[in-house]
């Protein structure tokens, strides 16, 4: 891309852009709530969930130098990271923590940008985190919907109008503080049911320290995550 493009780009990212009304800000926030809530519309939303999930797995791998071998995205809404590195010791521990905090995280750091009128930003850091999975993804289900997704981000970011940006940016954050608690709910209905190998056994496996106790511990972490992220998006509420 030309220097001049990459200008362009670089000034349409970091525009400030007006906050919309806090009634579209709670609008939006219902609706992302229906959606999280739904059976019918959880299935679709969690598989981008998913993918932050497996993105903060892939992150959280590389920053404590482990080497990303592959990601993976099936159509059952899971997914699977794979990096090689010591099987011990905390940057396994981090690793693999990392997976159930990275909606929350990701949903808290995208609402301070969208509270500072950064949604187009929020968006192209959506772009850019998902074009970095497409370099790692090693299956053909996967690599479709990674396409779908920077296809579709990259159309939104770039031909929308500003107020339809920033109501997409605001519905997606949404939807990451709202979803971020629901899989860990998931997985204490899996554990009922005996389902074991999970990120949480495979720490209790390394830390001596019980599932149930890092799932409890997820499960706060991501309430406070939507707590914080709320106030952030509505400081009325403050």
């Amino acid at each position: 891309m030309p220097l001049d493009g990459l200008l362009t780009l670089w000034r349409r990212a970091t525009a400030v852009q007006p906050v919309p009304e806090p009634g579209v800000v709670l609008l939006l926030g219902l609706v992302a709530l229906t959606l999280v809530v739904a059976p019918a519309t959880w299935r679709h939303v969690r598989l981008p969930v998913t993918m932050v999930h497996e993105a903060g797995h892939a992150v959280a791998a590389v920053l404590v130098g482990r080497r990303l071998t592959g990601i993976r995205l099936h159509s059952d809404t899971s997914g699977l990271t794979v990096s090689r590195g010591r099987p011990r010791g905390p940057g396994m521990v981090l690793m693999l923590a990392a997976g159930y905090l990275a909606p929350a995280l990701v949903g808290l750091g995208a609402a301070l940008l969208l509270a500072a009128g950064r949604s187009l930003g929020v968006l192209w850091l959506f772009v850019v985190l998902l074009a970095l999975m497409l370099l790692h993804v090693r299956n053909g289900y996967g690599l479709l919907v990674l396409l779908l997704a920077v296809g579709a981000m990259s159309a939104v970011s770039w031909y929308l109008e500003p107020t339809a940006q920033s109501w997409i940016a605001y519905l997606i954050v949404w939807i990451l503080l709202l979803a971020a608690p629901k899989p860990v709910l998931e997985l204490f209905a899996g554990r009922r049911r005996g389902a074991r190998g999970s990120d949480p056994d495979q720490l209790a496996r390394l830390t001596r320290v019980p599932a149930v106790l890092w799932m409890v511990l997820f499960l706060l972490a991501n309430l406070a995550g939507l707590m914080v992220g709320t106030l952030t998006l509505l400081p009325v509420l403050a």
